[in-house]
Protein backbone atom coordinates (compact mmCIF):
# COMPACT_ATOMS: atom_id res chain seq x y z
CA UNK A 1 0.00 0.00 0.00
CA UNK A 2 2.66 2.31 0.48
CA UNK A 3 3.44 2.48 -3.10
CA UNK A 4 0.04 4.29 -4.10
CA UNK A 5 0.88 6.61 -0.82
CA UNK A 6 4.02 7.44 -2.74
CA UNK A 7 2.55 7.63 -6.27
CA UNK A 8 -0.13 10.27 -4.34
CA UNK A 9 3.04 12.03 -2.89
CA UNK A 10 4.94 11.86 -6.28
CA UNK A 11 1.82 13.73 -7.88
CA UNK A 12 1.65 16.50 -5.28
CA UNK A 13 4.97 17.38 -5.80
CA UNK A 14 4.52 17.66 -9.39
CA UNK A 15 1.37 20.11 -8.28
CA UNK A 16 3.89 22.12 -6.42
CA UNK A 17 6.38 22.39 -9.20
CA UNK A 18 4.24 24.00 -11.57
CA UNK A 19 3.34 26.15 -9.03
CA UNK A 20 6.62 26.86 -8.22
CA UNK A 21 7.28 27.92 -11.73
CA UNK A 22 4.44 30.48 -11.74
CA UNK A 23 5.32 32.24 -8.18
CA UNK A 24 9.19 32.21 -9.42
CA UNK A 25 7.95 33.96 -12.81
CA UNK A 26 5.42 36.04 -10.96
CA UNK A 27 6.60 37.73 -7.78
CA UNK A 28 9.40 39.63 -9.18
CA UNK A 29 7.00 41.32 -11.23
CA UNK A 30 4.45 41.92 -7.99
CA UNK A 31 1.41 39.81 -9.88
CA UNK A 32 -0.89 37.36 -7.98
CA UNK A 33 0.17 34.30 -7.48
CA UNK A 34 -2.96 32.47 -5.92
CA UNK A 35 -6.19 34.59 -7.77
CA UNK A 36 -4.92 35.18 -11.30
CA UNK A 37 -5.44 32.21 -13.56
CA UNK A 38 -2.34 30.98 -15.27
CA UNK A 39 -1.49 31.97 -18.83
CA UNK A 40 1.23 32.19 -22.08
CA UNK A 41 3.66 34.30 -21.14
CA UNK A 42 4.21 35.00 -24.79
CA UNK A 43 0.74 35.49 -26.40
CA UNK A 44 -1.55 36.21 -22.47
CA UNK A 45 -4.02 33.57 -23.33
CA UNK A 46 -5.43 32.20 -20.31
CA UNK A 47 -4.82 28.87 -19.94
CA UNK A 48 -7.72 25.44 -19.77
CA UNK A 49 -7.32 23.16 -17.21
CA UNK A 50 -6.21 20.75 -19.52
CA UNK A 51 -3.19 22.96 -20.36
CA UNK A 52 -1.87 22.91 -16.83
CA UNK A 53 -1.31 19.39 -15.93
CA UNK A 54 1.92 19.07 -14.34
CA UNK A 55 4.58 16.63 -17.16
CA UNK A 56 0.88 15.32 -19.18
CA UNK A 57 0.65 18.41 -20.71
CA UNK A 58 4.00 19.35 -21.57
CA UNK A 59 3.95 16.43 -23.09
CA UNK A 60 0.83 15.89 -25.05
CA UNK A 61 1.74 19.36 -26.31
CA UNK A 62 4.85 18.67 -27.48
CA UNK A 63 6.75 21.55 -25.37
CA UNK A 64 5.07 24.39 -27.10
CA UNK A 65 1.69 26.67 -25.81
CA UNK A 66 -1.24 25.47 -27.65
CA UNK A 67 -2.21 29.37 -29.07
CA UNK A 68 0.30 30.43 -30.30
CA UNK A 69 2.79 27.48 -30.74
CA UNK A 70 5.58 29.53 -28.55
CA UNK A 71 8.45 26.72 -27.27
CA UNK A 72 7.75 26.03 -23.89
CA UNK A 73 11.35 26.32 -22.20
CA UNK A 74 12.32 22.74 -20.44
CA UNK A 75 13.09 23.54 -17.12
CA UNK A 76 9.09 24.34 -16.54
CA UNK A 77 8.83 19.86 -17.47
CA UNK A 78 12.26 19.56 -15.31
CA UNK A 79 11.30 21.49 -12.39
CA UNK A 80 7.88 20.08 -11.93
CA UNK A 81 9.59 15.87 -12.32
CA UNK A 82 12.27 17.19 -9.43
CA UNK A 83 9.70 18.27 -7.27
CA UNK A 84 7.60 15.16 -7.79
CA UNK A 85 11.36 13.28 -6.81
CA UNK A 86 12.20 15.65 -3.86
CA UNK A 87 8.44 15.12 -2.40
CA UNK A 88 9.10 11.34 -2.74
CA UNK A 89 12.97 11.23 -1.29
CA UNK A 90 11.55 13.38 1.33
CA UNK A 91 8.94 10.88 2.62
CA UNK A 92 11.16 7.76 2.37
CA UNK A 93 13.60 9.79 4.44
CA UNK A 94 11.40 9.90 7.28
CA UNK A 95 10.28 6.06 6.64
CA UNK A 96 6.10 7.80 6.19
CA UNK A 97 4.44 4.51 6.09
CA UNK A 98 0.23 4.14 5.75
CA UNK A 99 0.82 1.49 8.87
CA UNK A 100 3.46 2.80 10.99
CA UNK A 101 3.66 6.61 11.09
CA UNK A 102 2.02 8.50 13.74
CA UNK A 103 0.86 11.94 14.15
CA UNK A 104 4.23 13.42 15.24
CA UNK A 105 5.81 12.29 11.70
CA UNK A 106 3.22 13.35 9.91
CA UNK A 107 3.16 16.79 11.38
CA UNK A 108 6.70 17.05 10.51
CA UNK A 109 6.43 15.88 6.98
CA UNK A 110 3.62 18.64 5.85
CA UNK A 111 5.98 21.29 7.74
CA UNK A 112 8.94 19.62 6.25
CA UNK A 113 7.18 19.95 2.55
CA UNK A 114 6.20 23.94 3.19
CA UNK A 115 9.97 24.49 4.26
CA UNK A 116 10.83 22.84 0.69
CA UNK A 117 8.38 24.56 -1.01
CA UNK A 118 9.57 28.03 0.37
CA UNK A 119 13.21 27.10 -0.53
CA UNK A 120 12.25 25.80 -3.91
CA UNK A 121 10.84 29.14 -4.64
CA UNK A 122 13.40 31.21 -3.22
CA UNK A 123 16.41 29.29 -5.23
CA UNK A 124 14.37 29.82 -8.50
CA UNK A 125 14.22 33.53 -7.73
CA UNK A 126 17.26 34.36 -6.86
CA UNK A 127 18.40 32.00 -10.03
CA UNK A 128 16.41 34.56 -12.19
CA UNK A 129 17.00 37.80 -10.95
CA UNK A 130 19.33 37.42 -8.22
CA UNK A 131 17.47 38.17 -5.36
CA UNK A 132 16.15 36.94 -2.23
CA UNK A 133 11.99 37.30 -2.14
CA UNK A 134 11.41 38.90 1.26
CA UNK A 135 7.74 38.22 1.18
CA UNK A 136 8.59 34.62 0.49
CA UNK A 137 11.64 34.13 3.29
CA UNK A 138 8.49 35.49 5.71
CA UNK A 139 6.59 33.24 4.98
CA UNK A 140 8.95 30.53 5.44
CA UNK A 141 9.29 32.74 9.23
CA UNK A 142 5.49 32.32 9.52
CA UNK A 143 5.46 28.28 8.89
CA UNK A 144 8.50 28.13 10.98
CA UNK A 145 6.82 29.98 13.90
CA UNK A 146 3.74 28.03 13.95
CA UNK A 147 5.57 24.91 13.76
CA UNK A 148 7.99 26.23 16.81
CA UNK A 149 4.48 26.77 18.63
CA UNK A 150 3.22 23.10 18.00
CA UNK A 151 6.50 22.05 19.07
CA UNK A 152 6.00 23.87 22.40
CA UNK A 153 2.24 23.05 23.29
CA UNK A 154 1.62 19.74 22.26
CA UNK A 155 5.37 17.99 22.11
CA UNK A 156 6.55 19.88 24.71
CA UNK A 157 9.95 20.17 22.78
CA UNK A 158 12.95 20.96 25.92
CA UNK A 159 14.53 23.07 23.27
CA UNK A 160 12.33 25.45 22.26
CA UNK A 161 14.40 28.34 23.41
CA UNK A 162 16.90 27.81 20.69
CA UNK A 163 14.12 28.81 18.32
CA UNK A 164 13.16 31.92 20.26
CA UNK A 165 16.87 33.15 20.32
CA UNK A 166 16.85 32.79 16.54
CA UNK A 167 13.68 34.91 16.08
CA UNK A 168 15.37 37.62 18.17
CA UNK A 169 18.24 37.67 15.73
CA UNK A 170 15.96 37.55 12.96
CA UNK A 171 13.99 40.34 14.58
CA UNK A 172 16.92 42.80 15.63
CA UNK A 173 18.30 42.09 12.07
CA UNK A 174 15.11 43.36 10.73
CA UNK A 175 15.25 46.56 12.33
CA UNK A 176 18.63 47.20 11.66
CA UNK A 177 18.03 46.42 8.04
CA UNK A 178 15.18 49.04 8.24
CA UNK A 179 16.59 51.88 10.35
CA UNK A 180 19.72 51.77 9.90
CA UNK A 181 21.18 49.40 6.54
CA UNK A 182 18.85 50.45 3.81
CA UNK A 183 19.82 53.88 4.09
CA UNK A 184 23.58 53.15 4.26
CA UNK A 185 24.22 50.13 1.52
CA UNK A 186 22.65 49.64 -2.24
CA UNK A 187 21.75 46.16 -1.78
CA UNK A 188 20.68 44.46 1.21
CA UNK A 189 21.31 40.73 -0.38
CA UNK A 190 24.04 40.06 1.95
CA UNK A 191 21.54 39.99 5.09
CA UNK A 192 18.82 37.97 2.90
CA UNK A 193 21.29 35.76 2.86
CA UNK A 194 21.99 35.97 6.27
CA UNK A 195 18.38 35.62 7.09
CA UNK A 196 18.33 32.76 4.70
CA UNK A 197 20.80 30.83 6.93
CA UNK A 198 19.14 31.25 10.30
CA UNK A 199 16.15 29.88 8.74
CA UNK A 200 18.31 26.57 7.90
CA UNK A 201 19.40 26.43 11.45
CA UNK A 202 15.74 26.69 12.46
CA UNK A 203 14.20 23.91 11.03
CA UNK A 204 17.51 21.56 10.33
CA UNK A 205 19.14 22.62 12.86
CA UNK A 206 23.16 23.66 13.68
CA UNK A 207 25.03 20.27 12.02
CA UNK A 208 23.09 20.45 8.96
CA UNK A 209 23.21 24.32 8.24
CA UNK A 210 26.95 24.15 8.59
CA UNK A 211 27.27 21.09 6.15
CA UNK A 212 25.01 23.19 3.94
CA UNK A 213 27.14 26.47 3.74
CA UNK A 214 30.12 24.27 3.40
CA UNK A 215 29.03 22.39 0.41
CA UNK A 216 27.64 25.56 -0.93
CA UNK A 217 31.04 27.04 -0.70
CA UNK A 218 32.59 24.04 -2.54
CA UNK A 219 30.04 23.85 -5.33
CA UNK A 220 30.46 27.53 -6.25
CA UNK A 221 34.18 27.12 -6.30
CA UNK A 222 34.18 23.91 -8.44
CA UNK A 223 31.61 25.67 -10.92
CA UNK A 224 33.56 29.03 -11.04
CA UNK A 225 36.85 26.63 -11.50
CA UNK A 226 35.51 24.77 -13.98
CA UNK A 227 33.40 27.95 -16.58
CA UNK A 228 37.30 29.50 -15.84
CA UNK A 229 38.57 26.41 -17.78
CA UNK A 230 35.70 26.36 -20.00
CA UNK A 231 36.27 30.09 -21.48
CA UNK A 232 40.27 29.21 -21.28
CA UNK A 233 39.65 26.35 -23.28
CA UNK A 234 37.33 28.12 -25.79
CA UNK A 235 39.37 31.40 -25.40
CA UNK A 236 36.59 33.49 -24.71
CA UNK A 237 37.49 36.98 -24.73
CA UNK A 238 34.37 38.33 -23.59
CA UNK A 239 34.37 41.59 -21.68
CA UNK A 240 31.09 41.43 -20.78
CA UNK A 241 29.85 42.14 -17.04
CA UNK A 242 29.21 38.34 -15.80
CA UNK A 243 26.41 37.55 -13.77
CA UNK A 244 26.94 37.60 -9.71
CA UNK A 245 26.49 34.18 -8.36
CA UNK A 246 23.41 33.73 -7.11
CA UNK A 247 24.57 32.05 -3.35
CA UNK A 248 20.49 31.97 -2.52
CA UNK A 249 20.07 29.14 -4.96
CA UNK A 250 23.21 27.04 -4.06
CA UNK A 251 22.79 27.55 -0.30
CA UNK A 252 18.81 26.34 -1.02
CA UNK A 253 19.38 23.44 -3.23
CA UNK A 254 21.97 22.22 -1.09
CA UNK A 255 19.94 22.47 2.42
CA UNK A 256 17.01 20.53 0.61
CA UNK A 257 19.63 17.75 -0.16
CA UNK A 258 21.44 17.84 2.84
CA UNK A 259 17.90 17.59 5.02
CA UNK A 260 16.94 14.34 3.30
CA UNK A 261 20.56 12.80 3.57
CA UNK A 262 20.45 13.91 7.78
CA UNK A 263 16.58 12.55 7.55
CA UNK A 264 18.12 9.21 6.19
CA UNK A 265 20.80 8.66 8.76
CA UNK A 266 18.53 9.74 11.39
CA UNK A 267 15.46 7.56 10.55
CA UNK A 268 17.15 4.45 9.42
Amino acid sequence: MDIFLYIIIFIIGTLFGSFFTLAVYRLPLKQDITHKRSYCPNCNHKLSFFDMIPILSYIFLGGKCRYCRQKIRPRYLILEVLSGIVFVLFAMSIKLSIYTTNISTIIYFVFGLIYIATLFIIAGIDKENHKIEKGVLLFGYIMQTLYIIYLYIVEKDPNVYRYVIYLIIVLILVLVNTFYLRKKVKSSYPLDILLLCIMFLMFTYEAISILTIYFTLLVIAISLIIKKLINIIRKNVDTKEEKPVPIGYYLCITNIICLILANYYIFF
